[in-house]
């Protein structure tokens, strides 16, 4: 009996060859959203931050030393991601009080050299000088008119108060969380603004000059 010839059909596969001269393919782009969303607010952030000092560079000679420097350094950690929620409302405006009154505060302060060649501060008052510490033995404090409180101290309060306040408000980041329904007219009143409080406090500042040195302001 004869046995039927099976004839069978092999398919082979082959290998895939690899060219390593060849460059493999770019990476799939990042889903649109996440790091564009993540790049426009950290320039947001850039610009809002130049444009404040920029447009309050001049202003920023009425002020304490470290006041500005020290608002702009702690918003960014109080803004966080840019989400205006109630907590963040409240740090800003927190923030807004105690600089503005340092602000307030300084002006009443004032500062004199002593016979030991240091300098000592203390506050104004109708009466004189009230210093901070006990004065050590040798030392004694200037019985001067200066040095009693006096209605320009108030003036010189008021504006520094002001032109902090016109900085502060100059920064997006303030408006958009204080002011969220009126971000477009806060932005166009904020174009001049800080330029107007500028001349008005430098003509009073030339009007009623400033006589002290106190905390933040060059020594005596």
């Amino acid at each position: 009996m004869e046995q039927p010839n099976e004839t069978g059909v092999r398919i082979y596969t082959p290998s895939p060859q690899f060219n390593f001269g060849q460059t493999p393919p770019p990476p799939p782009p990042p889903p649109p959203g996440s790091s564009a969303a993540a790049g426009r607010r950290r320039r947001a952030m850039a610009n809002g931050f130049q444009k404040t000092l920029s447009k309050t560079s001049m202003l920023v000679n009425f002020l304490p030393t470290g006041t500005l420097l020290t608002f702009e350094m702690v918003l960014p950690s109080v803004y966080r991601k840019g989400e205006c929620t109630g907590v963040t409302t409240f740090m800003i405006m927190v923030l807004l009080g105690i600089c503005t009154m340092s602000c307030f505060f300084f002006h009443f302060t004032d500062s004199f050299r002593g016979a030991d060649e240091k300098i000592y501060y203390g506050f104004a008052t109708p009466w004189g000088l009230k210093v901070f510490k006990s004065l050590p033995p040798g030392v004694e404090v200037p019985k001067d008119e200066r040095y009693k409180l006096g209605f320009t101290d108030f003036i010189h309060a008021m504006m520094s108060s002001m032109v902090f306040l016109a900085i502060a408000f100059s920064d997006h980041r303030v408006t958009n969380c204080l002011f969220p329904r009126h971000t477009n007219e806060m932005d166009e009143v904020m174009q001049s603004f800080p330029l107007m409080v500028g001349i008005v406090c430098s003509g009073l500042f030339l009007v009623f000059p400033n006589t002290r040195y106190g905390i933040g302001c060059l020594s005596a």
